[in-house]
């Protein structure tokens, strides 16, 4: 019986490493220029070694086994509230005013139509329940996984070098933050669309439309082509990153789809996507620029941004092989960076990309998976700054793509002379899926509620405002208010002109009852920012706490001004004039709360008072 199990095993394993063998076998053909005559007949025998379907079902699996731990995770305070947990447009479902709302409104000062329309149906389907939204992204992150295998191994026909990458991709450390975290939907289903997107691409572009034109195919080749082109306006309306993928379809041009010979066919057919992806730019910069979340050139130079660019490409290199102290949140640095670093980053970048090119005629995926990387990040590298953050992690959900392929084909074809070098590359491949599945599983460990993440985020970078002022902020929400004081003061120190914070100190040392320092807050608040109506708001309570009603009334109608549709500051406005004597006024600010917000049921029995004490006069 043993010997029969022996024999059982032995021939398990001689069948994992004749696969390995026939795919490199195979890849020695793809750097030939006859590549597209003998792909065929591996990419044959590649499927009778193993079925397409095993891997990719392999992939799925391990993806849901290793972030399954997310279903258990709360919401997070950072964008969360945005999307969800306050979206009130979301809350409602799909509505015609809703609807309208995703394909004209923004969120967190981007336009994307349909991440919002996704969050939606999660709502529907779970509500307020986190467990359901973070198991979306966690299926649409395995579904990403498997596309990646799929488009390589339909490119290349190497199925075990696509599933190393595919198996790199999904579950790198690095991606916990664009899976973890319900507000990055963006990332997963973007990414979903653009994936899809490529392999209809590449169906089209192995049809029969370039190489037979005259072939009765040719509408059937042209259909993936369409099809390619509106999966893209779906990733550009989920996350406007997605700009760069006619750019990637260019390198699939040149390696592995070998289309360079047809040259004069390549510029023309992209035309179509590279106007969406413009169009998309413009949108994006223009919503962005009017919603104040785009820094200025007085905050951040021109030079520092570049100099930020050079030094975060090797940052996010450093942290794709080493993944290490990873943060929601990297501050920008207070001071510019060391000009040594900067011109060692702006050397590597120019040596390594004459490296890549030098070697382009017999190892290709050498330049794609490096341009691939870059290209891909370029649009969120910095130079044009949106928002506090030096990088992020999330940027690099597809760019790590093109690095990974550098790696894997460039690995698998350096060990080509070992003996036994199959072997050698699954026992590797193993020994890597298991580190990373480790590093994933301690890095979601992080992600699990608000105060976990913020500490994490303060434990691994410095002078990081974002993770005090949210800290305190989640703090504030649990009634724990000196701690909340204590977080806003420290986010203070880093950022001193930060009116949120001001206010939301205010907020906390008025709960306490320390109004008079709450008064102060929330002026230094309005002098930063004197269009935030909840600071005038709570600066006329605090103000009407200390008997000055006149100076209470003043703010609140400021306020009002500039925030009519505000029920509460209605009602509270009514209720100092009321204690004014001002009894007309009171009743047509009660009136104004009951029309914002009918079942307020104390504006309702303030408005009855007051109507009695009118008449009684």
């Amino acid at each position: 019986m043993r010997r029969h199990l022996f024999r059982k095993s032995s021939r398990a394993s001689l069948f994992l490493i004749k696969s390995a063998l026939v795919i490199d076998d195979m890849q020695t053909a793809e750097t030939n220029p006859q590549a597209d005559a003998t792909r065929a007949t591996a990419a044959s025998l590649n499927r009778r070694a193993c079925p397409v379907w095993l891997p990719a079902a392999l992939l799925f699996v391990a993806i849901i086994f290793v972030f399954w731990p997310t279903t258990g995770h709360d919401f997070v305070n950072y964008d969360d509230p945005a999307y969800v947990t306050k979206n009130l447009h979301v809350q409602n479902g799909f509505t015609r005013n809703s609807v309208k709302w995703a394909f004209t409104g923004t969120v967190v000062g981007n336009w994307q139509p349909l991440t919002p329309l996704s969050h939606m149906l999660d709502y529907r389907l779970f509500g307020l329940k986190p467990w359901g939204h973070h198991l979306s992204n966690v299926l649409l992150h395995g579904a990403n996984t498997v596309l990646v295998f799929l488009l390589l191994w339909r490119l290349t026909g190497a199925n075990w070098r696509s599933f190393m990458v595919a198996a790199s991709f999904g579950l790198h450390p690095l991606h916990v933050e664009s899976v973890a975290w319900v507000a990055e939907r963006k990332d997963t289903l973007s990414a979903f669309f653009g994936l899809i997107c490529l392999i209809a691409y590449a169906r089209y572009a192995r049809g029969p439309t370039v190489q037979s034109p005259q072939s009765k195919l040719r509408n059937h080749a042209w259909g993936y082509y369409w099809a390619a082109l509106v999966l893209f306006a779906l990733g550009l309306m989920s996350k406007p990153m997605l700009v760069t993928l006619p750019f990637v379809m260019l390198l699939l041009d040149y390696w592995p789809l070998n289309r360079v010979r047809y040259f004069e066919k390549l510029l023309p057919e992209k035309i179509p996507f590279f106007l969406l992806a413009a169009a998309m730019s413009v949108v994006t910069y223009l919503v962005q620029r009017q919603t104040g979340m785009m820094d200025s050139l007085e905050n951040v130079p021109l030079s520092g941004r570049m100099e930020n660019a050079l030094i975060s490409y090797f940052r996010y290199i450093g942290k794709l092989f080493w993944p290490t102290r990873l943060a929601v949140f990297y501050p920008y640095p207070e001071h510019d960076w060391l000009i040594g670093w900067v011109l060692l980053a702006a050397l590597g970048m120019a040596c390594i990309s004459a490296l890549v090119y030098t070697l382009r005629g017999r190892r290709p995926w050498l330049l794609v998976g490096w341009l691939w990387f870059c290209g891909t990040l370029l649009p969120v590298i910095g130079l044009v700054q949106v928002g506090g953050q030096a990088m992020a992690d999330r940027y690099t959900y597809l760019p790590s793509i093109g690095l990974l392929i550098l790696v894997v084909w460039g690995l698998a074809e350096a060990g080509q002379p070992w003996r036994h070098h199959g072997v050698i590359l699954w026992v590797a491949g193993c020994v890597l899926i298991i580190a990373c599945s480790g590093l994933t599983r301690e890095q979601l460990r992080y992600w699990q509620d608000s105060e976990t993440l913020y500490q994490h985020a303060l434990a691994v970078t410095e002078n990081n405002y974002l993770a005090h002022h949210n800290l305190g902020i989640y703090f504030f929400s649990k009634g724990r208010t000196d701690e909340a004081i204590t977080q806003y003061q420290e986010a203070l120190q880093v950022q001193p002109d930060s009116a949120m914070a001001h206010y939301d100190l205010g907020a906390a040392l008025g709960k306490k009852g320390e109004t008079d320092e709450a008064i102060i807050q929330f002026q230094k608040a309005l002098k930063l920012n004197p269009d935030n109506a909840d600071a005038r708001i709570n600066l006329g309570t605090a103000i009407a706490m200390k008997g000055r009603t006149d100076e209470a009334i003043a703010e609140f109608a400021e306020a009002l001004r500039r925030k009519p549709d505000n029920a509460e500051a209605h009602y509270d406005l009514g209720a100092l004039y009321g204690r004014e004597g001002k009894l007309d006024e009171a009743i047509a600010e009660f009136q104004e709360a009951i029309r914002l917000q009918p079942d307020y049921a104390a504006a309702r029995l303030n408005l009855v008072h007051a109507m009695e004490l009118k008449n009684n006069r």
